[in-house]
């Protein structure tokens, strides 16, 4: 807290740290650009659980992902709007969503150089107990010409 008033007025947000730190890099500004959009779609999860109730969004959706669990209507949600806003930064080449049987390859006039893997809203099945979810991801930078090869070790993340 500052000396000028009971308020922080210069707030170090996700946000700003990742804009911060992209500016560091001297970079395309392409990684930027995708955390920022992973986290915008993050905090509309987050709107979205906090909302489930009054949005009648509890409750199962019908199918199984791959995984085997029963996909809830939040995952579905969360995965629509984590792929949307991905999609929409023209940063990612594929996709690879739990919810997903198969990789997501975004158009060509969309594509960018990275791949993410991710897990949109981990622990749903446990939401109605009130414990701990998120969101998983990572990120690798696409390797090559072909957009296929997109299974590479950890030691490739971002």
């Amino acid at each position: 807290m500052s000396e000028k008033g009971a308020f922080d007025t210069n707030v170090l947000t996700l946000t700003r740290f990742v804009l911060e730190e992209g500016r560091k890099a001297h970079g395309t500004g392409e990684l930027t650009n995708l955390l920022n959009s992973i986290c915008t779609a993050v905090k509309a999860i987050s709107t979205a659980v906090r909302k489930a109730g009054i949005a009648n969004l509890y409750g199962i959706a019908g199918s199984t992902n791959v995984t085997g669990d029963q996909v809830k209507k939040l995952d579905v949600l969360s995965n629509d709007m984590v792929i949307n806003m991905i999609k929409s930064s023209f940063t990612s080449c594929v996709l690879v969503s739990e919810e997903n049987e198969r990789a997501i390859v975004v158009e060509a006039d969309k594509r960018g150089k990275y791949i993410v893997c991710f897990d949109p809203l981990d622990g749903s099945s446990n939401i109605d107990c009130l414990v701990s979810i998120g969101t998983i991801f990572a990120i690798y930078k696409k390797v090559g010409l072909k957009v296929k090869c997109y299974f590479q070790p950890e030691c490739c993340l971002e």
